[in-house]
């Protein structure tokens, strides 16, 4: 890729991401000046996909056994013996570390009767199944099993437990369940050139996962886009240039996208009423107001906003104050970072289940993935990677399951976005029933505010017919 835009869709008036990025107080990494955006039609989305039974067992066979998917975290398994049990549709799978320097990946099922052999993760020097106590080695391998001479027509050689390809990529585990699939440095092709921030750095520090009552594809779409902040999420146009974000799709990249939301600079929907001293003010009262809801340090103290120089801007300050509070609670260097990487928004899809957030301070990862075979529920997943305040890396934060009735609000460690997440899901039910009510065979996508979703909906599309 060469970094140039080519595109035959509009933009909408006003600053774009780069026009931010040029008055940048600090130099701003190449790979976010990267801009890109094919135009892959205008044609609408087919809305099977979201609601029938059908293609959901189809994409269970086409997609979900074919191609790469996170599916742990190496600093969950450290030890030898150590894994973690993932689960996609009515596929099981056991992450395990069998080497201080291999991971492997084996389908969780004994080969006698059927029976899952680990439930959950932990830490075993064999996989026993509780049934009839046949046993595999921790590298698939079976031993003798139980009254051999009842079972001269198995030989362990021959009874392996069926393996995963895995591959591992800066502390994050990924698992391909088809045994002629592409390498995964082959599958993300040019992601690691424009994903730049150092999470084999970051622990994790939060993991929390609900069911949703809608189709995995209804709410990821929801949050690869920032065409809907205007009607969901008004209370951010003050300091969220939301119509202004760059989508970066590449027709020849079909397996990552990203987005870019510049922060600190008000909507272009509410610009000509918001002066740089709204910008700052709705800034942090949003954050103080919520934080002040469960009982924690405002994070401002009322009346001491810092002031905007003249000729200066809010996100500006906003960047500067970053630095300052990083500095006081990191032993980390900010000095030199770009406001972009203090302050933005910038999301990134590898597909089909991989959503991290780029930035210098902790990144967000998102999850969303089928339930079972149900097209009308999926699981999504919130994980914090933090940077660590000392040498030392604490322990992963173990998975944190919520009922359906508790609002992600009511989590505190999620802080704003918490209740931002909430406005969000609040829509998606009605997305999904929606969907089955509508006689409209298609959805009709934005040219380039929702090119993400066209372009994660076209690589599906070419899973699904191959």
């Amino acid at each position: 890729m060469d970094g140039s835009s080519e595109s035959v869709t509009a933009r909408c008036p006003g600053p774009s991401v780069q026009d931010y990025l040029d008055r940048d107080s600090r130099p701003v990494p190449p790979a976010l000046r990267y801009e890109h955006n094919d135009h892959l039609g205008s044609e609408d989305v087919d809305v099977t996909r979201f609601v029938s039974r059908e293609w959901a067992e189809r994409e269970m066979e086409q997609v979900w056994r074919r191609v790469w998917q996170f599916a742990c975290l190496e600093s969950e398994i450290p030890e030898v013996g150590d894994h973690e049990v993932y689960e996609i549709g009515n596929d099981s799978l056991i992450i395990v570390r069998t080497a201080p320097d291999e991971i492997r990946a084996f389908v969780n099922a004994c080969l006698h009767r059927g029976r899952k052999l680990r439930t959950g993760g932990g830490n075993v020097a064999e996989f026993r199944c509780p049934f009839h106590g046949f046993a595999w080695n921790l590298d698939g391998t079976m031993q003798s099993p139980p009254c051999a001479w009842d079972f001269p027509h198995v030989t362990p050689e021959k009874f392996a437990l069926p393996e995963a390809k895995v591959a591992t990529w800066r502390g994050f585990v990924f698992i391909n369940m088809d045994p002629y699939a592409e390498s995964f440095e082959s599958y993300r092709g040019t992601f690691d050139q424009y994903y730049i921030w150092p999470l084999e750095n970051r622990y994790k520090s939060l993991h929390i996962a609900k069911v949703l009552p809608c189709n995995w594809k209804v709410a990821q779409d929801a949050f690869i886009e920032s065409f809907h902040v205007i009607a969901t999420h008004p209370q951010m146009l003050p300091w969220l240039a939301d119509a202004n974000s760059q989508y970066d799709v590449m027709a020849d990249q079909p397996n990552w996208n990203r987005m870019h939301n510049i922060q600190g600079a008000p909507s272009p929907h509410v610009a000509d009423s918001v002066t740089e001293e709204d910008v700052l003010e709705t800034f942090y009262y949003s954050r103080a107001f919520y934080a002040s809801t469960q009982g924690r340090d405002l994070v401002m103290p009322e009346g001491e906003l810092p002031e905007i120089p003249p000729g200066g801007t809010a996100r500006q300050v906003l960047a500067d104050r970053m630095r300052e509070q990083l500095a006081a609670t990191s032993d980390q260097d900010f000095s030199g970072t770009s406001d972009s990487e203090l302050l933005d928004a910038i999301n990134y899809l590898l597909f089909p289940n991989f959503n991290p957030w780029g930035g210098a301070k902790s990144n967000i990862i998102y999850r969303f993935r089928p339930n079972g075979l149900d097209p009308d529920s999926c699981t999504a997943e919130i994980i914090f990677m933090s940077a660590p305040k000392s040498a030392e890396m604490p322990p992963p934060a173990k998975i944190r399951w919520v009922a359906e009735d508790t609002l992600f609000a009511d989590i505190p460690e999620l802080g704003l976005l918490g209740p931002v997440f909430d406005q969000d899901c609040e829509n998606l039910p009605y997305v999904q029933q929606g969907l089955k009510a509508t006689r409209k065979p298609g959805l009709t996508l934005a040219n380039y505010q929702e090119s993400r979703i066209r372009h994660f909906n076209q690589t599906l599309d070419r899973w699904m017919d191959k």
